[in-house]
């Protein structure tokens, strides 16, 4: 893709030496290895910016690499909080900083891995987020339990057609957020997203797969994490409280599996929603990376790991020498 790696000022300045990596796309493309082989090229450090790899205990249905699969690569910012603690980006945005500037101090280099979007923003953009208001947030959750996510997010794509856009109607979380936001700042919800303005001289580098091998991957990997065992998996997490965290709950294969516990549906239809909800996922995560200009894509479709971090390292060598 072309353009530069970040974004300029109108007066033209030095473009400064990428310090951060970022790996991020969608789910399944092969983040979790590329950020490990950089890391380990570049004497770094990978910092987790997967929202649900933040959770104790949710290791199989996140995909969370092994310490063998880490190759020795110290990993920061897994297995933060428990499954009962709602996910907080504003939280995370200062937890991910510390270990920037801690990694930078140190003279190693962060590499940020994961897709969701809004962690990496907050990450390594300037990007201040709007306070709570604990009146408004509950009177919008009564709303939720008594009327259902769909009708929230009705009133959400009146108030904030952008928002709805990006939020699924499923969501009720993040539909309560937005509006919450709405109504304290009197402003829409997107409105409060930041631009592209970054925090630390950062090169992203996407991995693009095409979606019919995506789409296998993703089938492959559900499939997998059934065979090594996910319900067994929930089924412990449900007795540490999982169906009470607001958060967690709702993680892809964990909300289909705790529906198929309570009898609400069999393991076979919790495993095949699980796969259609990824992939529905994985659009959304691939949309919200193409958005931003400052993403350098390479193909992950390559079998050979080597050649792919390859071609990651000959872009920040171009970025060094621009």
């Amino acid at each position: 893709m072309a353009g530069e790696v970040w974004e300029t000022c109108a007066v033209k300045t030095p473009t400064p030496t990428p310090r951060v990596i970022a790996v991020v796309g969608p789910t399944a493309a092969g983040k979790s290895d590329l950020g490990v082989a950089l890391a380990q090229q570049l004497g770094g450090e990978v910092i987790n910016a997967d929202s649900m790899q933040l959770y104790q205990g949710m290791d199989i249905g996140t995909a969370k690499l092994s310490p063998a699969e880490r190759r020795g690569v110290p990993h920061h910012l897994l297995d933060v909080w428990d499954v009962t603690v709602a996910a907080s980006v504003a939280e995370y945005q200062r937890l991910a900083r510390e270990e920037i500037d801690r990694l930078l101090a140190r003279d190693r280099t962060p590499v940020l891995v994961g897709g969701s979007g809004l962690y990496v923003r907050g990450a390594i953009d300037v990007m201040e987020f709007p306070g709570t208001d604990p009146a408004v947030r509950t009177r919008l959750e009564g709303e939720l339990a008594e009327r259902g996510s769909g009708w929230l997010h009705g009133r959400l794509a009146h108030a904030d057609p952008a928002a709805a856009h990006a939020i699924l109607p499923s969501n009720g979380r993040r539909v309560v957020r937005a509006l919450e936001v709405i109504e304290i700042t009197g402003r829409p919800f997107t409105a409060n997203l930041p631009g592209h303005e970054s925090m630390y001289p950062t090169l992203q580098i996407g991995v693009d797969v095409g979606r019919p091998e995506l789409h296998r991957r993703i089938a492959d990997r559900v499939d997998g994490m059934w065979a090594a065992g996910l319900v067994d998996e929930v089924r412990e997490l449900e007795a540490a409280g999982l169906r009470e965290g607001r958060t967690a709950s709702r993680a892809l294969g964990y909300q289909q599996v705790l529906t198929a516990l309570a009898g609400d549906c069999t393991e076979d239809e919790a495993r095949a929603e699980t796969i259609r909800a990824t992939k529905r996922f994985a659009r959304r995560q691939d949309s919200w990376f193409r958005r931003d200009p400052r993403v350098h894509w390479l193909s992950g479709a390559a079998a050979d790991r080597a050649e792919l971090t390859d071609r990651a390292l000959t872009l920040l060598e171009r970025a060094v020498t621009a």
